[in-house]
């Protein structure tokens, strides 16, 4: 048997300690009738502010990540999702300076209500040959590619 070669990207991981925890968020990818995924811009004043994200927040103690998103959703965008419209899509790990993420992403294409930034943020439904236009998050670029073959 031979080992099939590949390219890994070559990146350090310093460790987690009480300095840099690890910060579990939880993220949608919602997807419109036209195959399309909804991506907020971060408001201005929020760490990352200008860049494009799937929506979605960190899971508070107690919750569970779909119970997070149900929460976050509606906070959000205004809008309702069952738990049960979720569905696992993969995930992201990324070492941020001050955190490391860990962050699952689920699809979803089921919602009631239209989507709306009620915390000031702008929304765009992205095609899959749109989303390069948005600049996000490492996190979020590390895995955006991969998606569209999910979804």
């Amino acid at each position: 048997m031979t080992a099939v070669p590949h390219a890994c990207q070559t990146m350090p991981v310093p460790p987690l300690s009480a300095d840099r925890p690890m910060l579990l968020v939880a993220a949608a990818a919602l997807i419109d009738g036209e195959g399309r995924l909804l991506l907020t811009e971060r408001p201005a004043g929020k760490p990352m502010a200008g860049l494009w994200e799937f929506p979605g927040g960190k899971v508070e103690a107690g919750e569970t990540p779909e119970a997070a998103l149900v929460r976050e959703l509606y906070e959000e965008l205004g809008i309702e999702v069952s738990p049960g419209c979720f569905w696992p899509l993969t995930f992201a790990s990324h070492p941020y300076e001050k955190f490391h993420l860990l962050m699952p992403i689920y699809g979803c294409r089921v919602w009631t209500g239209e989507p709306q930034g009620r915390e000031g943020q702008k929304l765009v439904w992205a095609g899959k040959q749109d989303w390069r236009h948005y600049p996000m998050p490492p996190a979020d670029v590390a895995i955006v590619q991969n998606l569209w073959e999910l979804v």
